[in-house]
């Protein structure tokens, strides 16, 4: 297992649910899910195998060195099994913020996306507060899956601001939001 020098505890877990630092094992399967889901992602192209290969060889080690990596990602497992991944990213050390990512497999999505969501929440948000110590921590969403809202207002994130008409998507513009919260234990 990889160890970022950013963290005391590298695995952090809720019942069955883990997340631990990402997984070289897991490339394949976050590039194809990325890949199925691209429409929500800020990624412009489809990753081939090369390319993950790439990252995960060349950007991913350099992760781990540092003590003030600009992210930390995570492998999410259920019962030491793949199910999605993500992490802090766009940490800002100096103003101590940071943008969660967090992305499932495609397949589980429909049952699953509320659970996932609620239980990954919980697990970076014990990374960002009490390992890190992040005053704020927030996602940026196209508004374009509506599902994902009423989560992030249930965990008790507020939405901080919608950018109107922000991203050409498909053929028109669409708004961009924005949902944050206070670490209020600092």
């Amino acid at each position: 297992m990889n160890y970022y020098k950013a963290l005391n505890n590298q695995i952090h877990t809720i019942g069955n649910y883990s997340i631990v630092p990402i997984r070289y094992q897991d490339r394949f399967e976050i590039m194809k899910w990325r890949n199925e889901q691209i429409y929500h992602l800020r990624q412009k192209e489809f990753l081939t195998q090369d390319c993950q290969e790439k990252y995960f060889t060349e950007v991913i080690p350099n992760l781990f060195k540092t003590e003030y990596p600009d992210q930390l990602l995570f492998s999410f497992l259920k019962n030491n099994y793949c199910i999605g991944y993500g992490g802090l990213v766009k940490i800002n050390w100096l103003d101590k913020n940071a943008e969660i990512s967090f992305l499932m497999n495609t397949e589980l999505e429909k049952i699953y996306f509320e659970k996932y969501w609620t239980v990954f929440l919980e697990l970076i948000q014990q990374i960002a507060f009490e390992e890190i110590f992040l005053h704020k921590i927030y996602t940026y969403a196209y508004d374009l899956r509506t599902q994902l809202y009423p989560i992030l207002l249930k965990a008790n994130y507020s939405e901080e601001a919608r950018l109107k008409e922000h991203c050409f998507f498909e053929n028109k513009y669409i708004d961009v939001l924005i949902h944050s919260k206070i670490n209020d234990k600092i």
